[in-house]
């Protein structure tokens, strides 16, 4: 099964990249995770081990690096291949 984790630590900064968006980054780059950057927050998807070991260390290493706040989803990535034709959403409860 493959996860997608979307997350956003705080207290967010203007004007810096803060070290704990930092330690964020670093875990989902070191865990192997396809990583993509948005304006609110960040995704990550992988194999379920590789997505849940890297939300444990990302929690610990950005707690660590100053965050006050970390905010998540998890979902599940729908199998694409079994059914290529049906559309997003459907049977997916």
């Amino acid at each position: 099964m493959r996860l997608m984790v979307e997350f956003t630590t705080e207290p967010f900064e203007l004007v810096n990249f803060p070290d704990h968006a930092v330690a964020a980054r670093r875990v989902v780059d070191e865990a192997g995770l396809a990583v993509s950057v948005g304006p609110f927050g960040t995704s990550a998807e992988g194999e379920a081990e590789q997505v849940l070991a890297a939300v444990s260390r990302l929690l610990h290493d950005t707690l660590d690096a100053g965050a006050s706040r970390i905010s998540f989803q998890v979902s599940v990535v729908p199998d694409r291949s079994a059914d290529p034709d049906t559309p997003e959403g459907v049977g997916t409860q």
